[in-house]
C-alpha cells in the first residue's frame, strides 16, 4: 500500500518521473473560473475546453456527479476533471462538495492511473471552494488510490 505524500508546491507542476495524472474537482453546473482551475487554465487550454464541451453535450455523455474526464496535456501528463460538487455555492442544502461523487470519480481515476501506470497529483480536492473537509476526503484517496498501490502526491500551494 502506497502512502499519500504531502508537499508544498504547485500541483500543476507535479514532481517525479514517469506518467503523471493531475486530479481536481469540478462542479456539475458547467462553471469554470475560480480556484484551482485558474491555475490549470493558465498552463493548458485543453482541460477547460474539454470540460465545457463535456457539459454542453451532457445529454449525450456521462457528465454528472461522480464522472471523470481525462485530458492529455503533455506526452506523459494527463489531467482529470472529476465532478465532485453539486452547484457552486454554500446554501440551504449545505456546502457544494459531494463525498459520494468524489469517491465514485476516484474509482474512475484509479482505473485510469492503473491503465497509464501513472502517479496521481492533486491539491486538497473538494476542500477549497467546494467546502469539504480533508478528514472526509483523505480516507477516500487512501482507499481508492493508495490502497491499489497508486502513488499519490498532495500539494499545498505556497512558498
Amino acid at each position: 500500500m502506497s502512502e499519500i505524500t504531502y508537499v508544498r508546491g504547485d500541483a500543476t507542476v507535479p514532481f517525479g518521473k514517469g506518467t503523471k495524472l493531475i486530479a481536481h474537482v469540478c462542479n456539475d453546473l458547467g462553471g469554470w473560473g475560480k480556484g484551482f482551475v485558474l491555475a490549470v487554465s493558465r498552463r493548458w487550454p485543453e482541460p477547460e475546453k474539454a470540460y465545457r464541451r463535456w457539459h454542453r453535450e451532457r445529454a449525450k455523455n456521462d457528465f454528472g456527479l461522480g464522472a471523470a474526464q481525462f485530458v492529455q496535456v503533455g506526452p506523459r501528463l494527463w489531467l482529470a476533471n472529476m465532478i465532485g460538487q453539486h452547484g457552486m455555492r454554500t446554501g440551504s442544502k449545505g456546502v457544494p462538495v459531494r463525498y459520494e461523487a468524489i469517491d465514485a470519480a476516484l474509482c474512475r481515476l484509479a482505473d485510469k492511473a492503473a491503465e497509464l501506470d501513472a502517479s496521481v497529483h492533486m491539491p486538497r480536492i473538494g476542500c477549497g471552494l467546494a467546502g469539504g473537509t480533508w478528514s472526509r476526503v483523505e480516507p477516500l484517496i487512501a482507499e481508492r488510490l493508495s490502497g491499489r498501490g497508486i502513488a499519490v502526491t498532495v500539494y499545498d500551494f505556497g512558498d
